[in-house]
């Protein structure tokens, strides 16, 4: 589905959005879950990924697609691994078979796993039969994908002695690492992180619990984006979210301040509101901890004409598309002056809106998502908008709701 999308008529917003739980926390605790009884989940997200990876938890298929969902690859991969007696083949969409996955692969085949390429080196598909994982120390780069750290953290209390992290070299993403462990030990899982070592103690009982999944702050930037383009005045509710967040993506509190958003926390909800015009400075910003929110921020820069440099991005190059090449694709489409390196972004000032744009969302959520609020500057066509079910099933009608306009073309 293409769709033609106009901001609100008015550029005045009142209104409220409830989000589901986050994707991040959802998945790990899916995995939890399955390796401990006695774990229930509420707001559990409703996006694919989540559903991918609840039938890859629940079927007893031998051959497993997971379509477009990274993270579901990574952690299945560590899960089923352990899994004594249990072969699978883990396959997923053609851009799947291009992400690599050897770091995580070569850190499981150290502890003892039996994992194979199908097709090419380095890449899923995968065969994986799963055995008991005996052995208790693992080294991997600590600058890689953190899902391919946490996948190894979330399998760590079911093995015998538990596991021993060691990172080497820089660090990216703590605090989805940091997410990780939190949840580890809201069921009673001992762990300890200090320089470049991971500990996680075994654990035979998980303590019964229910954990209510705080929903996505990812989501939530597409509103932010919204509110900073918008009235000053407008605002808009979004439920339910914790003033202490497990989420890296809480620093768009913070960040959107540069663009005269003012956020305020009350019980299970935050209240964005757009209190002045946006700084001229230009915004300078290191996204090493939440690069997700990056294509956010770069289209709200372009969006209110401000320039900006975005550090912090090597790991953009890896996800569903390369998001850097996506992102200097389409902007410059609409008009932008923007470079890239392969871990930044720079955007130059600018007020020139080209119409009729059609943006390329490559098989990408996060593209469709981050551009739709630019409809309050400029009618927008997006390309493939169904992409944005990864993780966000209802977002057009949430945008719909607000007084967003659109036309299926």
């Amino acid at each position: 589905m293409d769709i033609n999308i106009e901001g609100v008529e008015s550029e005045l917003i009142k209104d409220s959005v409830f989000i589901s739980g986050s994707k991040s926390e959802s998945n790990r605790l899916l995995i939890i879950q399955k390796l401990f009884s006695g774990i229930s989940i509420e707001n559990l997200s409703d996006s694919d990924d989540t559903h991918h990876l609840q039938h890859a938890l629940t079927t007893s298929d031998t051959e497993i697609n997971i379509g477009h969902a990274g993270t579901a690859m990574r952690f299945l991969t560590a899960f089923f691994a352990t899994q004594n007696n249990r072969t699978v083949v883990l396959s997923g969409s053609d851009r799947m078979h291009n992400r690599p996955i050897q770091i995580l692969v070569d850190a499981l085949r150290s502890l003892g796993a039996d994992i194979s390429y199908v097709e090419k080196e380095g890449y899923p598909p995968l065969k994986i039969s799963g055995r008991k994982l005996v052995n208790d120390i693992v080294q991997i780069n600590g600058n890689v994908s953190s899902q391919y750290i946490s996948a190894l953290l979330l399998i760590a209390p079911s093995l015998p002695n538990g596991l021993t992290v060691e990172l080497l070299g820089d660090i990216t993403s703590i605090p989805y690492i940091q997410m990780t462990l939190s949840l580890l030990n809201q069921i009673g899982i001992e762990t300890q992180f200090e320089g470049q070592k991971i500990e996680v103690q075994s654990l035979k009982n998980a303590k019964l619990k229910t954990i209510v999944v705080e929903s996505d702050w990812s989501s939530a930037s597409y509103f932010y984006s919204i509110i900073a383009l918008s009235a000053i005045g407008s605002e808009i509710k979004l439920t339910a979210y914790k003033k202490e967040s497990l989420q890296g993506d809480f620093v768009l509190s913070e960040i959107y301040n540069h663009f005269g958003v003012e956020t305020s926390f009350n019980e299970n909800t935050i209240q964005l509101k757009k209190v002045s015009n946006s700084k001229e400075t230009a915004l300078e910003v290191d996204l090493i901890k939440a690069p997700d929110i990056a294509q956010t921020i770069a289209v709200t820069c372009f969006g209110l004409g401000i320039a900006c440099n975005l550090t912090g991005l090597h790991t953009l190059k890896i996800k569903e598309t390369d998001r850097l090449e996506a992102l200097q694709a389409e902007l410059t489409k609409l008009g932008a002056e923007i470079s890239i390196t392969n871990h930044s972004l720079h955007l130059e000032t600018s007020n020139k809106f080209n119409k009729d744009v059609a943006i390329e969302t490559y098989n990408d959520h996060r593209m469709a998502m981050a551009f739709a609020p630019l409809a309050m500057r400029v009618p927008l066509t997006i390309l493939d908008a169904n992409v944005v079910t990864k993780s966000y099933r209802n977002f057009w009608s949430d945008l719909q709701q607000i007084g967003f306009q659109f036309k299926e073309i």
